[in-house]
């Protein structure tokens, strides 16, 4: 009997083989019933990137340019995010990838340095849309620590360790002959290194006088010309930072020890001021009590008030656990501001680009770690501006993400209505300083959110829409097509968190948590746009449905199940078939009617764990706000001891009621609109005797539980034994003898008792894997590889288990198809994938009429049909006879909380879900196209007749991380991301290969976790823990890209300098101008050839011409070079035409004093 049964698989096997093979066509032309005709072919597919959202992960340095109101951030990672107005960013990646220690703008002119920690300087082109390289220099024999530019001049200072400063030309990035060497600057009895360069600034009121700080504590200030040092300042402490006062008179120095000291600049012996701003003052001459170092600190000034000091650090040593401080002293008062993140850097925004002139102050831009502050100096109380850009995306790890393109158009209205209420208060009334650059050009705009979950169970939604903007200010008239921004803007907030009781310490916390840290994360999201409901998938093995509603309501208490899903294998070798009750009438199984029965949570006698839930829900009135409300919460529990599985397939279905999920242990489903279970079960027993796995435990045991034609519910009685499974329609357990329930008592008892010295390793275990995502086991090195289970074996009952049984969930669909061959009409169901390949399809039966879907239960059954594939099951979808996607049926949304005064009948009407009976459905003629695509292959299946018409293994040496059936150009295709950084796409339904490209490689689980396809050729992952990068496989949209992309550099007039004032310019005062040209030119000599190496950069007139491809961006900057070649040509029309009347009238007097004094003598003058 065995060797025919393996006899007849052969047979199977060889004829499946010839009935498909691994080519894109997998079966005979004859069995294709309907050819499709396909539009999308590879000229339609494009890799590139598109925009980069959020906080640049681990910033190391910042720069502003005050004219063009640019903020550029440079990482530890070698990137530099630049950010102009809202919608208007950039991202930029040295290859290096080396630490960016400071940034330099060209001020006005669309250029910036970037000096890194390998020693290179960097000259960036900021004229064209994407950022490139001009020019490199590689220092070979010294390390940069610090640069200055000033203002309007084009000779860059680069102070290095050893204490030297090198000057550079930033035009041509070519290596001057003079150098500052340390040995010259510092005094020659001083037998000392003064240590590295760390300050740089030439005299505000003198640009041929450079005060050098070195770290030892030194400060010289040099003559240029002289080439000689006018001054020399000591300290006994550290410097970090100095900065002048406008006038050029006094500097002030912050030091180690957390004092500043104020220095008059023509007398060198002692500073004329110390101050410790956070320590305690000690007379008598003493040495004040030493705080932490003052790490940096500016020195500006006001035209009709007291200067301000503005300073980071400084703190007293005494203060711990106190967060980080910004402080500013302004005359009398000191404003302590604590940051809730370390301070990289800050820098104060001024009225003017001149350093020579009162500078009036008007803002503070501060760099954390983790976060942008920018703080109003203007008002009292220093009040923070409003941060516009997409930084918070990071304020709690991201744990999973969802992109969804084209949605409803009263979606984004709706949730920023209801996102609103949740905005802070009291931010600065002024507009955002950091105003900069301009928008891109477009046309094209649909309704795209974002949605990313959290480590603390916060949700997100973002609107990723690029938005149309109104002509800015100054613009040319003359434009064609909207103002674009490509921009992140959040519109909700909703924290699941709320629903659950939280534990005030470690010492409360339940000992029923199965991960120690972030036990609300979120790990999976289902949302259906159109009715607006969402279902929440966490760490904990819990499941929140919401709702969503504009109005508040207070909730007396949160409905919640509890559902006991347990792994058991009946110890066969083969199918029984007397085992698996068959109805009679027909070979399909009769739908049961499942029951759900109220729970309570128990514990046995001798402390093991059954029954209770991770999480504790709230039990007090809950008041939720408008937006997303909690409509159920449904926790797996613990059984006998062991801890529930995580989740790894979760979906919801409006039209039906209905939310589904699984796990390694087997599968669930809820009607959440009567709050009852419907179906639970393991995984082999939806096979029912169809199981093609021989699985059984390794230890026999004493009693077999049926499983109810394949359908069981839980058991949630207060009396519940530990056979789960029974009779829905008897309500009783399953007949057995007295003496096999006591044999089987003992044999749990006995299991229970080896359980309990793995119960705490059961808990970590779990901890270490709800930070990973329910992957493929070529992922998890820790796993068996022929483990395709989520998790390990949780105790010692269940590792006598062969782990090939470990089946889990890992897709779910529902949808209205046809379930069975024999089937004429359509019908709604649900298909199940599996980590083992295979598609299984249960009927849904639901109630024919509205007013019936509230009273009569939903009947479950299998339909027998079953798919097989190679490797787990990603995703399904479903096609029209014309390939178009069949989107899964759904109900529109509508207000839940309906005002009082309405009929309740109507109210309940509105709620109820628009659904279909099989028996009520159309014959439909037309076939459908079930799209399954695997961690191996894709197959196209024809339905009804379940042939398999399409075939395509998609890669052999790796795996699938993310696959997606998405509509493009009035058309579709399957995405897919691979393992090894491979993008593809092919053509549905043929699986024809469209694209192709080695685009990312898998460096962590962070980008398998959150990559995800969407509709038009949209993508996303997370690139880095705070940012999400945008991509596009569409080639029309990279055509487009160029355009749409904001312009950092828009052509802005430098403002006028400071007037020097009549007597200033008579008696030498005012500023002092400095000819660096012929001090650093060619008669400086000609430097060494191994200081530096030069290395041209890419971005040269190739890389602007390749950046430039938008005909309307080079007639736009066409017409403004015209527009201010003009208006230059006019002022000197202008001033020549002035000219010649001061001349004409010059020679009018000279003329009349001649004829006046012609004929007079010497001597009569």
């Amino acid at each position: 009997m065995w060797k025919f049964k393996e006899f007849r698989k052969v047979l199977d096997g060889l004829t499946a083989a010839s009935s498909s093979s691994s080519s894109s066509a997998s079966s005979q032309p004859g069995n294709r019933e309907v050819e499709i005709p396909e539009s999308l072919q590879s000229e339609h597919f494009q890799l590139c990137k598109t925009v980069r959202h959020g906080f640049p992960f681990e910033p190391s340095s910042m720069a502003f340019d005050p004219v063009q109101k640019i903020l550029a951030i440079g990482t530890n990672h070698g990137a530099v995010r630049l950010f102009g107005r809202p919608g208007v960013e950039c991202y930029c990646q040295h290859d290096s990838g080396s630490s960016v220690i400071q940034l330099q703008f060209l001020i006005n002119e669309g250029a910036l340095v970037s000096a890194l920690t390998d020693d290179t300087l960097h000259l960036w082109n900021l004229r064209q849309k994407r950022p490139a390289i001009l020019h490199s220099l590689k220092f070979s024999k010294e390390r940069i620590t610090f640069c200055h530019l000033p203002f309007q001049s084009k000779w860059l200072y680069v102070g290095t360790e050893r204490g030297n400063i090198h000057i550079i030309n930033v035009e041509m990035f070519t290596l001057s002959g003079y150098v500052i060497m340390w040995n010259k600057a510092i005094e020659l009895s001083s037998k000392s290194h003064p240590g590295p360069v760390v300050h740089i600034s030439d005299n505000p009121m003198d640009e041929g006088k450079l005060l050098i700080g070195y770290e030892s504590g030194t400060v010289v200030l040099w003559d240029l010309k002289s080439k000689r040092a006018d001054y020399r300042y000591t300290y006994d402490e550290a410097i970090h930072s100095v900065a002048w006062h406008h006038e050029g008179k006094q500097f002030i120095c912050s030091h180690s020890d957390g004092t500043l000291t104020i220095w008059n600049v023509r007398s060198p012996a002692k500073p004329i001021q110390t101050i410790v701003p956070h320590g305690k003052q000690i007379k008598d001459g003493k040495k004040p009590e030493p705080c932490k170092p003052i790490l940096k600190v500016e020195y500006k000034t006001t035209k009709n008030g007291e200067p301000f000091i503005i300073l980071s650090g400084g703190l007293a040593y005494d203060t711990a656990g106190r967060r980080p401080c910004l402080t500013v002293m302004h005359g009398k008062s000191t404003a302590v501001l604590e940051m809730d993140y370390q301070i990289v850097d800050f820098l104060t925004l001024c009225e003017t680009p001149y350093s020579n002139d009162f500078q009036e102050p008007y803002a503070v831009v501060v760099l954390l770690e983790q976060d942008l502050v920018v703080i109003d100096l203007a008002q009292n109380g220093y009040p923070i501006f409003e941060n516009p850009y997409p930084l918070s995306i990071h304020e709690s790890p991201v744990t999973c993400c969802e992109y969804f393109a084209d949605c409803p158009e009263d979606l984004i209205p709706a949730l920023y209505f209801v996102g609103n209420r949740q905005k802070r208060q009291g931010y600065s009334k002024k507009e955002w300083p950091i105003s900069g650059g301009n928008w891109g050009v477009g046309t094209q705009s649909y309704p795209e959110i974002i949605i990313t979950g959290h480590a603390d169970g916060s949700i997100k939604f973002w609107d990723a829409s690029a938005k149309i903007k109104d002509q800015p200010p100054g613009e040319p008239s003359q434009w064609t097509g909207n103002r674009v921004a490509i921009t992140l803007q959040m519109l909700y907030k909703l924290k699941t968190a709320k629903v659950f009781e939280k534990s005030r310490n470690k010492e409360d916390k339940p000992s029923t948590d199965i991960v120690d840290e972030d036990p609300y994360a979120i790990q999976m999201i289902s949302w259906c746009p159109e009715s607006r409901i969402l279902c929440v998938a966490g760490v904990s093995a819990h499941v929140i449905i919401y709702r969503f509603s504009k109005q508040d309501v207070t909730t007396d208490v949160i409905p919640m199940l509890e559902v006991r899903l347990l792994y058991e294998i009946n110890d066969l070798e083969s199918p029984d078939i007397e085992q698996v009750p068959t109805p009679s009438g027909g070979p399909n199984p009769q739908p049961i009617v499942l029951q759900s029965h109220p729970s309570t949570s128990s514990s046995s006698s001798d402390g093991i764990r059954d029954n209770v839930p991770c999480l504790r829900v709230k039990s007090t009135p809950l008041k939720q706000s408008a937006g997303y409300q909690a409509e159920l919460v449904i926790q797996l529990v613990w059984v006998s001891g062991e801890p529930p599985q995580q989740i790894t397939s979760l979906a919801v279905n409006s039209a039906y009621g209905l939310v589904v999920f699984g796990n390694c242990n087997g599968i669930a489903m809820v009607d959440y609109i009567q709050k009852t279970v419907l179906l639970n079960l393991g995984t082999i027993e939806l096979y029912g005797s169809n199981d093609p796995y021989q699985r059984q435990p390794r230890s026999p045991r004493k009693t077999r539980q049926p499983s109810g034609a394949g359908l069981c519910d839980i058991n949630e009685s207060p009396t519940a034994s530990e056979d789960r499974c029974k009779s829905p329609t008897s309500g009783c357990g399953s007949p057995t003898s007295s003496d096999d329930e006591q044999a089987m008592k003992l044999f749990i008892e006995k299991v229970k008792s080896k359980g309990r010295k793995f119960s705490r390793a059961v808990a970590t275990d779990i901890a270490k894997m709800s930070r990973k995502l329910s992957l493929p086991t070529e992922l998890k090195p820790e796993l068996d590889v022929r483990d395709n289970s989520f998790s390990r074996s949780r105790s010692s009952s269940v590792t006598s288990i062969d782990k090939e049984s470990r089946e889990a969930i890992s897709a779910l669909h529902f949808c209205e198809t046809f379930t069975r061959k024999p089937d004429t009409s359509t019908s709604p169901c649900l298909w199940v994938g599996t980590t083992l390949g295979t598609v299984l399809v249960i009927v849904l039966n639901l109630p024919p009429g509205r007013d019936q879907r509230l009273v009569q239960p939903v009947i479950v059954s299998p339909s027998g049909t079953i798919l097989r594939l190679k490797g787990a099951i990603l995703r399904m979808a479903f096609l029209d006879s014309l390939g178009a996607i069949i989107p899964p049926a759904n109900e529109a949304w509508r207000e839940p909380n309906a005002p009082e005064d309405k009929d309740d009948k109507e109210r309940l009407k509105k709620r109820r879900p628009v659904s279909v009976s099989p028996s009520s459905s159309q014959e439909i003629s037309e076939n459908q196209y079930a799209v399954i695509c695997s961690e191996k292959q894709a197959k196209v299946i024809s339905l009804p007749s379940q042939n398999c018409i399409y075939k395509h293994n998609i890669t052999e040496t790796s795996f699938v991380l993310r696959g997606d059936i998405v509509s493009m150009s009035n058309s579709t295709c399957l995405a897919c991301f691979c393992a090894n950084g491979h993008i593809m796409t092919f053509s549905l339904p043929s699986l024809r290969p469209l694209l192709d490209v080695n685009y990312l490689p898998l460096t962590n689980m962070r980008i398998a976790r959150t990559f995800c396809f969407t509709n038009n050729g949209q993508a996303l992952y997370l690139v880095s823990p705070t940012e999400i990068q945008r991509i596009t496989y569409s080639q029309e949209t990279c055509e487009n890209l160029q355009e749409m992309l904001g312009e950092m550099f828009t052509p802005v007039e430098t403002p006028e300098a400071p007037n020097r004032g009549f007597f200033k310019g008579l008696f030498g005062g005012g500023a002092q101008s400095l000819d660096r040209e012929d001090l650093f030119g060619e008669t400086s000599g000609r430097p060494r050839p191994t200081v530096v190496t030069h290395i041209p950069g890419p971005g040269g007139m190739e890389g602007v011409k390749g950046a430039a491809t938008g005909v309307g961006a080079e007639l736009t900057r066409a017409r403004w070079a015209l527009d201010e070649r003009g208006q230059k040509l006019g002022e000197l029309e202008d001033r020549t035409a002035a000219m010649l009347a001061s001349a004409d009238s010059f020679s009018k007097h000279a003329h009349e004093m001649m004829t006046k004094c012609k004929e007079k003598k010497w001597y009569q003058f």
